[in-house]
């Protein structure tokens, strides 16, 4: 076990003050594994069985799908007349834990979409540390048991937990939820989770529980996902109607003039709304609610659609938008940082060239050294005219010239710079204003940007 310095929190008065220290107590960032935690957890006696509880783990997809969940959960709890399959989902409240943040710590916790004060993340915090004694916690596993204590005292009548990293051995796991949520699998976190598709789905299915609702979003689920999902069915004796699986349970089908429908068995959404979220977490929210029986309609899911923006996924801001900075053009700020998330970065911009609303597109770049940061610039190369590469101030930044190589290797012209925000300031001096700036590549990037955009 590892030293408890309790006597140092009793110091501690402000978050800032405690989640500093909640950097100093462990030997590593990240530590995968249920045991240090289910201990502490036991301890303090977290226990959610007052509300229905949606897992969501994936590759990409996780915050939008839980955005979406929320906004249509949120509305079915102000409404009156509910059917019966809707009423134990009506609540007091509907509470979102996800990470990581991209301006306040008090992000990753929200009920009823306020987030939670700093006054009941210290006092959670305080809990935590009394309970913990000898055992020593990750931040993000202490960050999460205090959320969940503070769940405990709130008491939503719907959790929506976002998965940190893999599923099996994430502290959220700890919690046998109602509804388990697999959005996309793809490469990222190799070192953690493995090398292949198939080993990285096995560890996000480790969030899957026999007699549990169990929605599979990924167009092409590895195979280690399905069997898994069909062996808690074979030896539990569940029901595989429980199961239900992109492309083969519910689907969708492109409409004339940019709508789309949504089909599952008999039920059919028509003239849908694009998005400003990937279509294909839409999609496997829509499933979700079905499973827990809420009645949707093309009326409510299209209000549902138009009122889910999530800041940092392909968010668009416009000089109109902004009085503080002189923006040359558009930019769009996304926090996608592996090559899946690239490749729908790019399908995105390629559409709005094809739409004529952007000639050149400027991108803003700047990764964590164990990405896979030449996949990912690859992934988005066709779309990109004018590349920014910058260095984040953090320890596990890549330096601008380890991003730049790759590109340069294949004769694109490159700059670097010594941080993201010179790279941002170069990028709109050099933009005209039918062009596009793109800012991504981390939540820090992001963070960074959208800081110096949207100051209050």
């Amino acid at each position: 076990m590892f030293e408890n310095n309790s006597s140092h929190s009793k110091d501690l008065s402000s978050l800032d003050e405690w989640l500093s220290y909640l950097e100093t107590i462990h030997f590593t960032e990240i530590d995968l594994g249920l045991t240090r935690i289910s201990q502490v957890a036991k301890r303090l006696n977290i226990c959610f069985d007052f509300a229905t509880v949606i897992t969501v783990a994936g590759t990409n997809g996780k915050g939008t799908s839980c955005a979406f969940l929320e906004n249509a959960l949120l509305d079915k709890a102000n409404i009156n007349q509910l059917t019966d399959s809707e009423k134990n989902l009506k609540s007091s409240g509907v509470a979102v834990y996800s990470s990581p943040h991209i301006k306040r710590f008090n992000e990753r916790l929200r009920v009823n979409q306020e987030d939670v004060s700093d006054e009941l993340f210290i006092q959670a915090f305080k809990q935590v540390e009394q309970a913990r004694q000898e055992i020593s916690l990750s931040y993000y596993e202490y960050t999460t048991l205090a959320a969940f204590l503070i769940l405990m005292q709130l008491k939503p009548r719907v959790i929506i937990l976002e998965v940190g990293l893999g599923g099996r051995l994430d502290a959220t796991n700890i919690i046998d939820a109602d509804v388990s949520v697999l959005t996309t699998i793809d490469l990222d976190h190799q070192a953690f989770l493995g090398d292949t598709r198939e080993k990285i789905g096995f560890e996000k299915a480790g969030i899957m529980r026999a007699e549990q609702i169990i929605v599979v979003g990924d167009i092409d689920a590895p195979k280690s996902v399905i069997a898994h999902a069909n062996s808690l069915a074979s030896h539990d004796g569940v029901d595989n109607a429980l199961l239900s699986v992109r492309n083969k349970d519910f689907y969708i089908t492109e409409q004339a003039g940019g709508f789309w429908s949504w089909h599952y068995q008999s039920r059919v959404l028509t003239d849908l709304v694009r998005p400003h979220i990937p279509r294909d977490n839409v999609a496997t929210a829509l499933m979700v609610l079905t499973k827990l029986g809420v009645e949707l309609s093309t009326t409510s899911v299209n209000a549902i659609i138009e009122a889910t923006k999530v800041a940092g996924r392909t968010e668009l801001i416009s000089p109109g938008d902004i009085k503080h900075y002189q923006l040359q053009c558009d930019v769009m700020l996304d926090v996608g940082h592996n090559p899946q998330a690239a490749r729908y970065l790019a399908q995105q911009l390629a559409k709005l060239k094809e739409q004529g609303r952007y000639v050149n597109v400027h991108a803003v770049i700047a990764m964590l050294v164990d990405k896979d940061i030449e996949s990912s610039l690859n992934a988005l190369k066709s779309e990109v005219e004018h590349w920014y590469i910058g260095q984040l101030s953090v320890p596990r930044a890549s330096t601008a010239e380890q991003a730049a190589s790759s590109l340069r290797a294949s004769g694109d012209a490159v700059n670097c710079f010594d941080n993201v925000t010179e790279a941002f300031k170069i990028a709109n001096e050099n933009a005209n204003s039918n062009d596009l700036i793109l800012v991504c590549g981390s939540f820090f990037t992001v963070a960074e940007i959208r800081e110096l955009l949207l100051q209050s």
